[in-house]
C-alpha cells in the first residue's frame, strides 16, 4: 500500500493494518495498569495533529500530572489539544486547567460545571437536578486514528502508579472505522448544551497567547516519578508498539454512546445506551458473564435476568464485595437482591479488597466512584460478543450519567474476558451461595480446603448495619 507523505506518524503506522482488514477494527485489551498508562503517554508523545481527551475523573496526582505535562508538550510542538472533563471531580484543578487553557493550542471545557468553585455543596443545594447528572464517558483519541475507550479514569489508582494498585480495570485501544465514531461522538459532546468553556466557568480575561508553556519541573523530576517513567520501559505495550508487533484482535466493532442531552435530562428513554446496547447485543441463548464495579439490578433488571435463566441461559456476575467498596448505600442496592438471584441459579462472585490491611478507600459519594478494588465494566454474551466501556449495571448509569463503550464481535476477545473472569473467581473473589436455611454464605476456595464465611467478609458490625438500614431507603434510583 502506498502511504501519502502528508500522513502523520500514527496514520502511517495504522493505514497498512486497516487496509488489510476492511470493515474491521484492530482491538487491543489493556488490563494491565502500566500498559494502560503507557498507551496514553506514548500516543500523546507521538501525536502530530490532534488529541481529543474526555474523562470523568482526572486526579491531581503523579500520573495525572504526567499526562497534563505530556499534553502541554504536545501543544508546544503544534498539536491541537481539546480536553473535556466532568466538573464533579475537578476541585483543586482550576489553576492547572487555566494554565492549560491559556495555551493557544489547548482548549478546556467542563461538563455541567459548578457555579460555586469552593463550596460546591452549595451548588447541589441550589441546582441538584442538573448537577446530579454527570458525564461518565472516557476516551483518548490521537490524530483521529487511534483511540482508547474503557473503564479507567486518570489517576494513580487506575494505573498502578502508587504504593499499592487500587483498581482492577479494563480499557481497549482501537484502530479502524470505530475511531471516527469516537471522534464524531466527542464532537457532539464538545458542542452540547451541558458543556461550558473554561473561560465562561472561571470568568477569565481573554487568553494570553503564549507560545511555550510548561508545568513546574518538580511535577516530573522527583524520584518516585522518575522511577515510574523508567518502569514504563518494561511495559509490554511500549515494546510491542516500538516493534510494530501489537497483538491486535480484528473484529467488527461499533461505538454506543448516550446522547449528551441526557446531561440536561432531555434524552428520550429509547435513546439511552442500555436499551440500545441490549438491542445490539441480541438475546443470549447460552451464557452471560458480567463484570461490574457497581451492580444494582433493580426490580426490573432482576425480572429480565430471571427470564433469561428460565430460557436456560447461564448467568455469572462479578462485582465488589462490601469490604472492597466503601459506598455502603450503593452496595445496599445490590445486597437486597442477592438471595433472589442465588435462588434462581445465578452465580454471584464478590471481589476481595485489594489490600485489606493497608488500602485506604476513598468515598466519592453517590455521583462518583468509590475506592473499590474492581472498576471494570464489561460483559460477554454467548462467547462471541463483548461490551467494554464506562457503563455500570446500576440506575445511575442507566438514567442519570452519560456513558459510552464498544460492542465487539469477537470470539477471541470474549474467550479472553471469560478466562479472566474464571481466574478472578478462583484467585480473588468469594463465591456466594445459600445455606439450607436460605442465608447467604461466602465461600473462599483460595485455601487448601473450602472455607465458608457466614457474614460479609472483612467488614465490621456497624458497616453491615449501615448496609441493612440503607437497603430500606427508597433511593435505588440514585445509586
Amino acid at each position: 500500500m502506498r502511504i501519502p507523505s502528508e500522513m502523520t506518524r500514527l496514520e502511517r503506522a495504522v493505514a497498512p493494518l486497516c487496509s488489510s482488514h476492511p470493515g474491521e477494527c484492530g482491538i487491543l485489551a489493556l488490563s494491565d495498569g502500566l500498559d494502560a498508562f503507557a498507551a496514553r503517554y506514548r500516543l500523546t508523545e507521538m501525536a502530530e495533529r490532534t488529541l481529543d481527551v474526555q474523562y470523568y475523573i482526572w486526579e491531581n496526582d503523579m500520573s495525572g500530572r504526567l499526562l497534563f505535562s505530556v499534553l502541554m508538550a504536545a501543544a508546544n510542538r503544534g498539536v491541537h489539544v481539546r480536553l473535556l472533563l466532568d466538573d464533579n471531580n475537578t476541585p483543586g484543578l482550576d489553576d492547572t486547567l487555566q494554565l492549560l487553557d491559556n495555551h493557544p493550542n489547548i482548549e478546556v471545557r467542563l461538563f455541567n460545571p459548578f457555579s460555586f468553585r469552593t463550596l460546591r455543596v452549595l451548588g447541589y443545594l441550589t441546582d441538584f437536578a442538573r448537577l446530579n447528572r454527570r458525564m461518565h464517558n472516557k476516551s483518548y483519541t490521537a490524530d483521529g486514528v487511534i483511540t482508547l475507550v474503557g473503564g479507567r479514569n486518570i489517576g494513580d489508582a487506575y494505573f498502578g502508579a502508587g504504593e499499592e494498585p487500587l483498581f482492577s480495570d479494563l480499557d481497549v485501544m482501537a484502530v479502524g472505522p470505530v475511531v471516527k465514531e469516537v471522534a464524531d461522538d466527542f464532537e457532539r459532546y464538545w458542542h452540547c448544551g451541558s458543556v461550558s468553556t473554561l473561560q465562561d466557568v472561571l470568568e477569565l480575561p481573554e487568553r494570553e497567547h503564549l507560545h511555550h508553556l510548561d508545568f513546574p519541573e518538580s511535577w516530573y523530576n522527583d524520584e518516585m516519578t522518575r522511577r515510574y517513567l523508567n518502569k514504563l520501559e518494561t511495559s509490554l505495550f511500549m515494546s510491542h508498539l516500538d516493534g510494530g508487533s501489537l497483538p491486535l484482535i480484528w473484529a467488527k466493532t461499533r461505538l454506543l454512546s448516550d446522547d449528551p442531552s441526557k446531561g440536561e435530562g432531555k434524552a428520550q428513554r429509547h435513546s439511552l445506551l442500555p436499551q440500545r446496547l441490549f438491542d445490539v447485543m441480541g438475546s443470549p441463548s447460552k451464557r452471560i458473564d458480567i463484570i461490574s464495579a457497581y451492580f444494582v439490578p433493580t426490580r426490573a433488571g432482576v425480572i429480565q435476568l430471571l427470564q433469561l435463566v428460565r430460557k436456560g441461559v447461564r448467568i455469572a456476575i462479578l462485582t465488589n464485595s462490601l469490604a472492597a467498596n466503601d459506598v455502603a448505600v450503593v452496595h445496599a442496592g445490590y445486597a437486597r437482591w442477592r438471595k433472589k438471584l442465588l435462588r434462581y441459579g445465578i452465580e454471584l462472585y464478590e471481589l476481595k479488597p485489594t489490600n485489606t490491611r493497608d488500602a485506604v478507600l476513598h468515598d466519592r459519594g453517590l455521583t462518583g466512584n468509590s475506592g473499590s478494588s474492581l472498576h471494570a465494566k464489561t460483559f460477554s454474551i454467548d462467547g462471541n460478543k463483548v461490551f467494554i466501556g464506562s457503563l455500570n449495571f446500576d440506575p445511575r448509569s442507566t438514567l442519570l450519567n452519560t456513558e459510552m463503550g464498544f460492542v465487539i464481535e469477537s470470539e477471541t476477545l470474549a474467550s479472553l474476558i471469560h478466562e479472566r473472569f474464571i481466574q478472578r473467581q478462583r484467585d480473588s473473589a468469594w463465591q456466594l451461595r445459600l445455606d439450607k436455611w436460605g442465608r447467604v454464605n461466602w465461600v473462599d476456595r483460595q485455601q487448601s480446603e473450602e472455607v465458608v464465611l457466614k457474614k460479609e467478609p472483612a467488614t465490621g458490625f456497624w458497616k453491615r448495619v449501615q448496609v441493612r438500614l440503607a437497603s430500606l431507603l427508597p433511593i435505588e434510583w440514585l445509586l
